[in-house]
């Protein structure tokens, strides 16, 4: 027989419930009523060493930390101490900050901008030493997701960006970007162009603070040369001009200065560090001499510095795509070879792995997927490029810079490799840069030439047409269809504006191509075509 336990009923669980809690109650009771009884001196003793004990602890660790992350510790407090100088406009106080002050740099920043996240370090620690300097210039920053009205009020647009307030008038910033540039920019925006240094030591602390800035010793800070320099001063806004007249300090700033009444030079710190002024004392020679030699012989381009480099007077520019570790092995060559083109070649070095910077540049070279060593130069004053296609060699880059220099390096155009076919169809002849004067400018035939691009707009409509023409014009000897990609071919006679173009070649005169609407029927088309060989044909019966 099977046995059954009856469920308990809800009366016994609710019963059973209660002894429970009245025998925890009971227990807790019993407890508190000890603990009462316990003596209030040896309470207080436990209570004393617990308190100790945890200060011990705590020493321990915080001396741990300071051992550990003395470092880490020094800078997070220069950095505190430099956000507290930066005052946080918002919503209430934008207006009357703005309306008080003579001179506010305001930096309006996005929490998810990583821009705004690299700068704004940089725009404290230059409060900081504008503040150490008895600048008069209040230095702001704005959340602009926060305070998207006051942010308007300022016309911020984009982040980051920075604005100088005179007298309530803004100005965009236009210098550079670490916390020197924007200390040296402020400085000069404010009506102090110069620094004076009249002492040893001080001009031992300016070296400490600053990598690049121009000296000038003059006998009395007066006369025509003087002022010239002055007014450089005022007009170059990226770089520190300082002034005396100790030739001991002159000496500290720029070592062997020997002139005894009048000296300018050139100081920054790369491995071309002391360069001399040696021209007329004009604003227009000083700012050329330091245009022509701010710049290290290698300047590695970066995202902070690249406005800088492409607005460089210096327009005939080196460029020199490779990884770390190669670029390593070249760079002392590559200094050697400056030196021997100042002022004529800038010598630019680009991380081949940056997509950012690196992949424009080798797009318009059309070796966009290169990772080897590239040597290739731009002239930015008539938009031309070239190419070193020799090995990477030092004395390569160096015979590549002299036909620069004498302009003797032909320019080069971009260019698939010559095709094994003739064509995509077999009515139509691809043309690529390397082919384009033996098929089409030197072809004794009428051409007629489909110019594309992989992003036209209608692109597929026009070679669908094309192919068709070339099917209705099929077993006609003297015409040719064809068809060039301008994203990757490029040819000097090749000048072409809009995509897609279809140009009629006449056989008899290249010069001068024929341009045919790509909006026209099929039908449309065939009749213009007719026309200009009828055309052709006649010139050459006369």
């Amino acid at each position: 027989m099977i046995m059954v336990n009856p469920k308990p009923s809800s009366r016994f669980i609710f019963f059973t419930l209660t002894l429970f809690l009245i025998l925890t109650l009971f227990i807790t009771s019993a407890i508190t009523s000890v603990n009462a009884q316990l003596d209030n001196e040896d309470l207080e003793a436990d209570f004393d060493e617990l308190i100790a004990l945890d200060e011990e602890v705590d020493s321990e660790r915080k001396s741990e930390e300071k051992n550990g992350n003395n470092i880490k510790q020094s800078e997070a407090e220069l950095l505190s101490k430099a956000q507290r100088i930066v005052i946080e406009l918002n919503s209430d106080n934008t207006k009357r900050v703005i309306d008080e002050n003579e001179f506010i740099l305001v930096l309006g920043y996005a929490p998810w901008c990583p821009r705004s996240a690299e700068l704004m370090p940089r725009f404290a620690e230059a409060a900081t030493a504008l503040k150490d300097l008895g600048s008069s210039l209040l230095m702001a920053k704005i959340d602009i997701d926060r305070h998207t009205k006051s942010a308007s009020s300022l016309e911020i647009k984009g982040v980051p960006t920075l604005l100088l307030f005179v007298n309530g008038t803004s100005q965009p910033y236009s210098g550079g970007f670490t916390s020197e540039e924007i200390v040296v920019w402020s400085m000069k925006k404010t009506g102090v162009p110069i620094q004076r240094i009249g002492s040893v030591s001080d001009a031992n602390q300016f070296l400490n603070k600053h990598s690049i800035f121009v000296v000038g010793f003059f006998d009395k800070f007066q006369g025509s040369e003087y002022e010239e320099f002055v007014k450089a001063a005022a007009a170059e806004n990226e770089i520190q001009f300082i002034e005396t007249s100790n030739l001991d300090v002159a000496n500290i700033l720029f070592p062997d200065v020997k002139i005894d009444n009048l000296f300018i030079g050139l100081v920054k710190n790369e491995a071309e560090k002391f360069t001399s002024f040696n021209g007329i004392v004009t604003v227009d020679g000083i700012l050329q001499f330091v245009n022509y030699n701010k710049f290290p012989l290698v300047t590695i381009l970066t995202e902070l510095n690249s406005a800088k480099v492409y607005s460089s007077l210096i327009k005939l520019q080196l460029y020199v795509f490779a990884n770390e570790d190669d670029f390593k092995s070249l760079v002392e060559p590559l200094r050697e070879i400056a030196r021997k083109f100042r002022s004529k070649i800038m010598f630019i070095y680009i991380d081949i792995n940056e997509d950012n910077l690196a992949k424009p540049f080798l797009t318009m070279l059309g070796i966009e997927g290169s990772d080897e060593t590239v040597v290739a130069a731009f002239n930015n004053e008539i938009s031309s490029k070239y190419l070193l296609e020799a090995d990477p060699t030092p004395s390569e880059i160096e015979e590549f810079c002299a036909r620069l220099a004498k302009g003797t390096q032909p320019h080069y155009y971009k260019s698939q490799p010559i095709p094994s076919n003739e064509g995509e169809t077999e009515n139509i002849h691809v043309i690529v840069g390397k082919t384009f004067t033996e098929l089409v400018l030197s072809s004794p035939n009428n051409i007629v030439l489909e110019v594309h691009t992989p992003w036209c707009m209608n692109g597929d409509v026009v070679k669908k047409n094309v192919e068709k023409l070339a099917k209705h014009f099929k077993g006609l000897d003297t015409l040719i269809f064809a068809r060039i990609d301008a994203s990757v071919n490029e040819h000097p006679k090749l000048e072409v504006e809009d995509y897609p173009t279809i140009l009629f070649y006449p056989a008899t005169d290249k010069s001068n191509p024929i341009k045919l609407s790509t909006k026209s029927s099929l039908k449309e088309l065939a009749v213009v075509i007719n026309k200009n060989l009828k055309n052709q044909q006649k010139n050459d019966e006369l």
